[in-house]
């Protein structure tokens, strides 16, 4: 099988081109952003016709936090729709029988019943503070539902949860929670800084998946002959923003005074996925939080050292 992996250099998209390597009769198709612009249809299109893959996966994307999806709400929607409608039809165009499209569980309305099964999609309003980025995914994740529907194509969708794991983004304003929080953590530590200042009121609470696992479920959904249209990808158990914010904290070494920000917004209450339908087809995930959180961490001081360090 001939495989483009879109987004290879970001989290998700090399942790799916390692565990791709592992299989046998695989071979990679990759493209760097400065190689090829997924924001540019006719070079999008080019590409598929002179590649032809036979199967794709589409975890390119531009990702960011509570701040950055507030801050540049017309960018998050622009950018990913232009990502997931140039890719999806141009492998369609292309004569790419199998896609995989990965979204995000910001997809669900902001007050979905917990855990959130596939089929509350689009029952009531999306988190404001993410809605443009939700509505480039949904909007993804239809296409290919309705290219399988019309075309007879193998196009199907992933929802995984919250991501983390080596290659992360640490940017100090614009990543993600746990990223954030390992990268706040570590320079409190090297200076001995007496407090940390975390976000909210640590209540909320998040559900996190290492990116290996998201990569080993996504092999595992490109096995099946006949695949569900939508697909939650989880753990299928979350923690307190406290929680991780402790165990952040422990992990790293910070022996300081952790300070709650209540001025600062907190986001969604509640974010599990029901992942019954992954767990029924016979995927479970590996990696323990703590587990992922230590070897995370040791990526982050490797990436740093060997100034790989994205954000």
């Amino acid at each position: 099988m001939k495989l483009f992996i879109s987004g290879h250099k970001g989290m998700v998209g090399s942790a799916l081109v390692r565990r791709f390597q592992r299989i046998s009769g695989v071979t990679l198709v990759t493209r760097t952003r400065q190689e090829l612009n997924l924001s540019d249809q006719a070079a999008v299109m080019a590409f598929y016709q002179s590649e032809k893959p036979d199967a794709a996966i589409i975890a390119a994307g531009k990702v960011g936090g509570i701040h950055a999806n507030s801050t540049y709400p017309a960018e998050f929607l622009y950018e990913n729709l232009a990502i997931a409608t140039n890719c999806i039809n141009g492998a369609w165009k292309a004569g790419v029988k199998r896609l995989l499209f990965l979204g995000s569980s910001c997809i669900y309305p902001k007050l979905a019943p917990q855990p959130m099964p596939e089929d509350c999609l689009l029952t009531s309003a999306l988190e404001p503070t993410n809605e443009a980025y939700a509505i480039a995914k949904i909007a993804g994740l239809k296409m290919a539902e309705y290219y399988r529907k019309q075309y007879g194509v193998v196009y199907h969708s992933a929802m995984p949860t919250n991501l983390y794991g080596p290659n992360d983004n640490y940017h100090p304003q614009n990543s993600h929670v746990m990223p954030a929080l390992i990268r706040r953590f570590h320079e409190a530590t090297q200076v001995d800084q007496a407090e940390v200042v975390a976000w909210g009121t640590g209540r909320p609470q998040r559900e996190f998946l290492h990116a290996d696992d998201l990569a080993d479920a996504c092999a595992f959904l490109l096995q099946l002959e006949d695949p569900p249209d939508l697909v939650n990808v989880g753990c299928g158990s979350d923690v307190t923003i406290r929680e991780l914010v402790e165990m952040v904290a422990e992990v790293v070494g910070y022996k300081g005074q952790i300070v709650w920000d209540k001025s600062k917004p907190d986001g969604t209450p509640r974010k599990l996925l029901d992942t019954t339908r992954l767990n029924q087809l016979g995927w479970q995930p590996r990696i323990s939080l703590r587990d992922g959180l230590v070897q995370t961490y040791a990526s982050f001081l490797d990436e740093m050292q060997s100034n790989r360090l994205r954000g």
